[in-house]
């Protein structure tokens, strides 16, 4: 198994809590985030992982070549940001699998990634998305899909009460990812998820397993709590 992790972002509304360094080496109880990433994808048997990095991607590197895992890791850097799609795009170039699961460099979505990736292959799909159930929430956008698990829409974040959000940890097939037309710049989910569903190529895996995005403070300073017993 063969797993991008997308860690090229700014963070910038983590700055002030965890200053200039990239989202991905946020501490969690005096351990980078991307440590406990490296630790689900042990579980998950992962054997090659590649970094997609951008800024201040020195800080990573260094750390990760102090690291002792159980899968061989390669870094795609860009030279300037080239947004999601972009540094999936970067990373994809050099994969070797024919399916490849992508994981935001934020997230902590404790899926079991065979299941996602035998569902992914049962569909012959072409992304498939693990999907969380939410309540009461108005950060993420809303996943819809049909009876078979395929996605027909994408709406905009807005309160809702429940609904599916995007868990940021996904399987996609190489070829047909590197054959659309795209722009080394560009939004994985503006200008790839959205504009190409409704082809009916697209589907939601819905998963309960543990989920968080550290992306703003107050859901960084919940996951030093829960990582304690959880994740340790």
């Amino acid at each position: 198994m063969e797993a991008i992790i997308l860690a090229g972002g700014l963070g910038t509304r983590l700055q002030g809590v965890i200053g200039a360094y990239p989202k991905c080496m946020a501490p969690v109880n005096g351990r980078p985030f991307l440590g406990y990433l490296f630790d689900y994808l042990e579980r998950q048997q992962c054997t090659r992982v590649i970094l997609s990095l951008g800024y201040k991607h020195k800080i990573i590197t260094d750390w990760v070549e102090e690291q002792d895992v159980l899968f061989e890791i390669d870094c795609a850097i860009e030279q300037e940001p080239l947004g999601t799609g972009g540094g999936i795009l970067a990373a994809m170039s050099i994969a070797e699998t024919e399916d490849v699961a992508i994981l935001n460099g934020d997230t902590m979505f404790d899926v079991h990634l065979a299941e996602l990736k035998r569902f992914h292959k049962s569909n012959n799909a072409e992304a498939t998305l693990a999907l969380k159930k939410m309540h009461s929430f108005d950060r993420y956008g809303i996943v819809n899909t049909d009876a078979k698990g395929i996605i027909t829409a994408f709406e905009e974040k807005q309160f809702c009460e429940e609904g599916l959000i995007n868990g940021g940890a996904y399987f996609i097939n190489t070829d047909a990812f590197m054959k659309r037309e795209l722009p080394d710049k560009f939004s994985f989910e503006k200008d790839y998820l959205e504009k190409f569903c409704g082809q009916r190529q697209f589907y939601g895996y819905i998963s309960d397993s543990y989920f968080i995005d550290i992306g703003i403070p107050a859901d960084y300073d919940k996951a030093q709590l829960d990582f304690k017993t959880l994740f340790r």
